[in-house]
């Protein structure tokens, strides 16, 4: 075979599908685990991936992504990179890793499971190298912030989050679980591979590797663009699986599954890189803004590949474009006021410089959130600090367990009432999300539901930090000590009661 030329060898060895004889495709294939829609078996064996690559190939690539990252770990070992790092650039770094550093562990079910239980051998092909970039993925970043523990203790949390109940990683359990280990091939195929990974992974791992590029990060720069070249690769699973169901008539099955990952993936990125990208990148590094790089990498990608595939953009479009302009504005606002929820120092962002760039971005911020931050300068400002802290929760999220923001002061929440107990929804789509499988969704208990039953001791917001492992060591605080705030004020502002 190695005299062959790979054209002659590649597709025989990568198309090794067969008619079963001694035990039946629901055998092989557990609806469960597969769910092949009722398409039959054979009709899968056309499922065509567009990148192909072989295994000797794949581990050449893989040797030299990692000689070239881990080089530049070791060029930079001895430096003082990291300790010059702007205050707001290392809150961003620490949220990722322990945001995204479990969760990178955890897809290798997701594609171990597309790689056994997928309908076409192409396709478990695919899934395996997919496999193998996930674990690749958790070790490095696992790695990469284990060596800076000594220089940034909370960095622990990479490995720390997701074994706690802090509020964030509650909700980020549930939407991995849901797209990940409790979850069917081909519901992952498309909500993870095509939804998450050639969308909003590529809008946070790119984009904020260009912005660490630009703030001196070459260590972070280089680490997350590595990772982002075998997830463009593996992400191409998605969109292969989208047209054959497409071809068998199952469009609104795909639609479905699309609407439902669209709207949780949009919640928890304008969560989670939103405030990095406008708040926690230093102001002369920030190449675009969230909603460009929204415009840039989700909205002309996901319209050309709806329109190209024949499906409809989802139903709450509207509603989620309205969106681009306040949520993730919302979202940092009560990060920043909630701080000592989370495991590193939220960058405030909004000194004067910053406010002007805000409102050239996102015309009409200062009217909706500059007021706030005024409000709280003054109080900094007067040494009233324990008005910038929370005496308790806020209502979150039966669906996406994010807190409850809305456009206008007053609208009222989405709710419904099942088996005796109300649940409440930040939106329509969140709503409409659990009406689709009421069951997948019900059983779960946020961190408001597991404080009202008494599962929090005392019922404090002390008892809270204590419950979600944050000491108080590892609770956060403002990155630049205020800073931003002890700026001469441009006129009075309204301090708060």
């Amino acid at each position: 075979m190695p005299k062959l030329q790979r054209s002659q060898w590649y597709d025989l060895c990568r198309d090794m599908n067969w008619q079963f004889k001694y035990v039946t495709d629901d055998e092989v294939f557990p609806e469960a685990l597969s769910h092949g829609h009722g398409i039959r078996p054979a009709a899968w064996w056309s499922w065509d991936e567009p990148y192909k690559i072989s295994y000797g190939e794949y581990v050449h690539n893989q040797a030299e992504k990692e000689a070239g990252v881990y080089s530049v770990r070791s060029a930079l070992a001895r430096s003082r990179f990291f300790e010059n790092l702007d205050p707001g650039w290392k809150a961003a770094i620490v949220a990722h890793y322990g945001v995204f550093a479990m969760p990178e562990y955890l897809a290798t079910f997701g594609e171990a499971r597309m790689g056994r239980f997928g309908r076409a051998a192409a396709w478990r092909n695919m899934a395996l190298f997919g496999t193998l970039d996930e674990i690749r993925h958790g070790q490095l970043q696992f790695s990469f912030s284990h060596a800076l523990l000594k220089k940034e203790p909370r960095l622990d949390w990479a490995h720390k989050a997701f074994h706690t109940n802090q509020w964030g990683a509650i909700a980020l359990r549930n939407l991995f679980d849901d797209m990940l280990t409790a979850n069917d091939a081909v519901s992952t195929a498309i909500q993870l591979t095509f939804i998450i990974e050639t969308g909003f992974t590529n809008l946070h791992f790119l984009g904020l590797a260009a912005d660490a590029m630009e703030t001196g990060d070459v260590e972070f720069s280089t680490l997350i663009s590595s990772i982002q070249t075998d997830e463009a690769r593996h992400a191409q699973q998605g969109e292969p699986t989208l047209r054959l169901l497409i071809q068998q008539g199952k469009k609104a099955e795909a639609q479905r599954l699309i609407d439902v990952m669209f709207w949780r993936g949009w919640r928890a990125f304008a969560l989670l890189t939103g405030p990095s990208m406008d708040y926690y990148t230093p102001l002369a590094h920030r190449r675009l803004s969230f909603k460009e790089f929204m415009l840039e990498w989700i909205i002309k990608q996901f319209n050309d590949q709806f329109r190209d595939l024949g499906l409809e953009r989802p139903w709450y479009w509207d509603l989620f474009m309205d969106e681009l302009d306040w949520l993730h504005h919302v979202f940092h606002l009560g990060i920043w006021y909630w701080r000592s929820t989370v495991w590193w120092n939220p960058s405030a962002g909004v000194s004067a410089a910053e406010r002007e760039w805000l409102e050239a971005k996102y015309p009409g911020w200062h009217d909706r959130f500059g007021t706030h931050w005024k409000t709280i300068a003054e109080n900094v400002r007067q040494g009233n600090i324990a008005l910038t802290h929370p005496e308790t929760f806020l209502i979150v999220c039966n669906t996406c367990q994010h807190p409850l923001c809305c456009a206008a002061i007053g609208a009222p929440p989405q709710q419904l009432t099942r088996d005796g107990r109300l649940y409440t929804f930040c939106s329509a789509p969140c709503k409409w999300i659990f009406e689709q499988d009421p069951a997948r969704y019900a059983g779960h208990l946020s961190i408001v539901d597991r404080f009202v039953s008494g599962q929090i001791q005392p019922p404090d917001f002390d008892g809270a930090l204590a419950y979600m492992g944050l000491s108080a060591a590892e609770q956060g605080t403002d990155a630049t000590n205020y800073a931003w705030a002890l700026e001469q004020p441009e006129r009075p502002a309204t301090v708060a009661t």
